[in-house]
């Protein structure tokens, strides 16, 4: 599988989405350091909420084949600046998390994450593992056997 580096804000479910994709039980968990699975990078939010701590995200991204942008749908404003998908090397994919919460705006948060260069956009209820699937199946490469594809 092609492997993914999780940015976005503190609380915005890198961490979350993370254990849905590993197909572990949800639980709150605070991500304190750069988190390496075998095929996803988890990062805590104070790194690109702080300049000089999203210097080493840009360092981090090189490790992957992939940057998953996330932004909540419930966020009010966007961290990330228009077209800076075109700072990194690597494709960049956008994913709306919390798309079922109360005051959530998938679309504005969809907007967003266009603005910033994102041609791929997933939508995201972790808890509910809706579009968990659909993430997993574009990190597939072929010859990758899938967790429901295997023979039990």
């Amino acid at each position: 599988m092609k492997k993914i580096i999780l940015m976005g804000r503190s609380e915005c479910g890198k961490t979350t989405l993370t254990q849905a994709l590993k197909g572990e039980h949800i639980q709150y968990h605070k991500t304190q350091y750069i988190n390496y699975f075998d095929v996803i990078i988890d990062t805590p939010g104070e790194y690109i909420q702080t300049k000089q701590l999203g210097y080493a995200l840009a360092l981090y991204a090189y490790e992957a084949d992939i940057v998953g942008l996330l932004l909540s749908a419930t966020e009010p404003y966007s961290l990330y600046p228009p077209n800076v998908t075109c700072m990194v090397n690597r494709e960049v994919v956008g994913i709306v998390t919390k798309i079922h919460e109360k005051d959530a705006n998938p679309q504005r948060a969809e907007r967003w994450l266009r603005l910033t260069g994102c041609k791929k956009i997933f939508f995201v209820d972790s808890k509910k593992q809706e579009g968990i699937p659909e993430i997993l199946e574009y990190l597939r490469e072929e010859g990758d056997v899938m967790p429901w594809e295997k023979s039990t």
